[in-house]
Order: structure tokens, then C-alpha cells, then sequence
């Protein structure tokens, strides 16, 4: 039996990446108080890296407990983050570094859209933080990308803020004074996948970063910078996959293990941050199996979900 669209449940997905990722305490007490939220959406998943020194968490429910919970995000984020002493690899704009909303079921992209400008709006009002929109959400065609809004980082963005292109959309035209500002935006669901490298030469990483991201001539739906994992000794390719049904999992790893081969260099390990959609795992399993055939109902999972539909 299918179920007409409108009773579909209404979940909305939201994955706010905050820049900690080193002191258990600080990350603690912030998740601990966005689960408390009274009403509030559902805590799916917490990845924290060291390296990074960022984390990133999911969250699910419709658009009022969604709010309620993102608010309760920057009270606690914003009370216990000070850009001004932060360090790590991955580059960052604020204490809680981006918002995106992704509509899960029941719910269009325009509905993330007006939440996500609703939100943001709130953000700034509640707590002095300049907020741009990017993405579906995004004002301006040059906002859309989250890199090229995040291009300075914490450090350059009050020279940033002086220029008219990029005066944020809500809050004042300075930064926060240790929060620095946050992107809230509306998009599809997104990948974050990283290969990690057998060697610590943080430019070989750079160099196939750059060889398979889309800016620069790479895949379609593909965005990859070259970090270094120093707790670890080694280079990581970090990536996201913005539509891994048109740019799959082994595509991508297939080309950084190709490109790496060229440096003498071998894939030791991937990872996946924050949740993954089932389909994309099936057809790196498909593809790596060379299953003949095979068709996603051969699940055992999916099939035991077909009952009773």
C-alpha cells in the first residue's frame, strides 16, 4: 500500500557542524543540552574529529522542534567556543560553522528553504551573529557555494564583511566577537566521505584533492581539499558528495586511489561522517562484488520494510 503524499510523515534533516572536536566536555555538554530540548528534534548521530577539530551532528524532526533544537545549538555553542583560540584543519566561518536543512519526507525543498531563512533570521536577532544563506536558500548565485562563503575563514571575515558582496544577509556587518558568523542554507543530502593516505606529505593530498573536485576539472558533485591527520602521521583527502546517485562512493575512491598510484602512494582506510543513505553503500557493494543482477529487494532489511506496505 502507498501512502498519498501529505501523510507522509514531515521530517526535515539537519546536520550543524560546530568547531570542536577535541575537548569531550565542551562537546558533552552541547549535545547534551540540544537533547533536552523540550519537543525538540531527534539526535541521530554525533562524528567528532580531533584533527578537524570539528563535529558534526544530525538531527531529524519536522520544522518547529527543529528550530527549538537549533537554537538550543548556539546557546550552548556559542557560550563555549571561542574562535579566537580554535585551531584545526578544516576551514571554518563561525563557532557553529553551518546549518543546511534537508528535506527528508513530507516535506519540499522550498519548505527547508523558508525555514532555513526563518532560522536564520532568529539567529541573528537572538544572539548578534551575522548569518548567510547558501545553497537552495542562497540570495545570490555567488552565495550558493559554502566555500566560497567560508573563503577567509574566522580570520579574514571582518575584512570579508566590508566588501557589499558579502555584507551577511541577517545581523550586524561585523563579526561575532568569538563566534564569528554562521551559513544556514537548504540542500540535498550530502556525502561527507574521506580517503585516508599511507603517507604524511599533506601535498599529495592537496594535489589529488585537486585533481578530483569539480572547481578544478575533477568529478561533478564532487568537493575534496587535502588535510593532515597529524595525531594519526597521515594525509586524508577530505570530500563531499553532493548527489551520489549521478557521482558514486567507488567512482570517487576509484580516482583517488588511481591519482594516488602516481605518487607512489596507497589508500589506507575511508571513512564516513555524520549518516550515509543505504544506496549509496548497495552500489559500492554492487560495483566492488560485481554482482550480476542484483536488485536492492534482495536486502534482507529492505524486504522486511516492504510488509505491510
Amino acid at each position: 500500500m502507498k501512502f498519498p503524499e501529505e501523510a507522509l510523515p514531515k521530517i526535515i534533516e539537519a546536520v550543524p557542524n560546530f568547531s570542536e572536536g577535541r575537548r569531550k566536555e565542551v562537546i558533552e555538554t552541547i549535545v547534551s543540552d540540544v537533547r533536552q530540548v523540550e519537543g525538540g528534534a531527534r539526535v541521530l548521530d554525533l562524528s567528532s574529529d580531533a584533527d578537524h577539530n570539528r563535529s558534526v551532528l544530525t538531527l531529524a524532526g519536522e520544522a518547529e522542534p527543529m528550530r527549538r533544537s537549533i537554537l538550543a545549538l548556539f546557546h550552548a555553542a556559542l557560550s563555549k567556543i571561542d574562535l579566537r583560540q580554535h585551531q584545526g584543519e578544516h576551514p571554518r566561518l563561525g563557532a557553529v560553522d553551518v546549518v543546511p536543512f534537508v528535506p527528508v519526507s513530507g516535506v519540499t525543498m522550498p519548505e527547508c528553504v523558508e525555514l532555513a531563512r526563518s532560522v536564520g533570521a532568529e539567529l541573528a536577532k537572538e544572539f548578534s551573529l551575522p548569518v548567510y544563506l547558501y545553497e537552495e536558500a542562497a540570495t545570490a548565485e555567488h552565495r550558493r557555494n559554502l566555500a566560497e562563503i567560508r573563503k577567509g575563514e574566522f580570520e579574514g571575515l571582518g575584512e570579508k564583511m566590508r566588501d557589499p558582496r558579502w555584507v551577511p544577509d541577517f545581523g550586524p556587518q561585523e563579526p561575532h566577537p568569538s563566534g564569528g558568523a554562521t551559513v544556514v542554507g537548504a540542500r540535498e543530502f550530502l556525502i561527507a566521505f574521506n580517503v585516508n593516505l599511507g603517507t604524511s606529505r599533506v601535498e599529495i593530498a592537496e594535489k589529488i584533492a585537486r585533481a578530483i573536485r569539480h572547481s578544478s576539472g575533477g568529478l561533478r558533485y564532487c568537493k575534496a581539499m587535502g588535510v593532515a591527520l597529524s595525531e594519526r602521521g597521515i594525509a586524508q583527502v577530505s570530500i563531499n558528495m553532493t548527489h551520489f546517485r549521478k557521482t558514486p562512493l567507488h567512482r570517487v575512491v576509484e580516482m583517488v586511489r588511481s591519482e594516488a598510484a602516481r605518487y607512489g602512494v596507497s589508500v589506507v582506510g575511508s571513512e564516513i561522517v555524520g549518516l550515509v543513505p543505504g544506496d549509496a553503500l548497495l552500489a559500492a557493494a554492487d560495483f566492488y562484488l560485481q554482482l550480476e543482477d542484483f536488485d536492492p529487494s534482495q536486502v534482507l532489511e529492505n524486504r522486511l520494510a516492504k510488509i505491510g506496505e
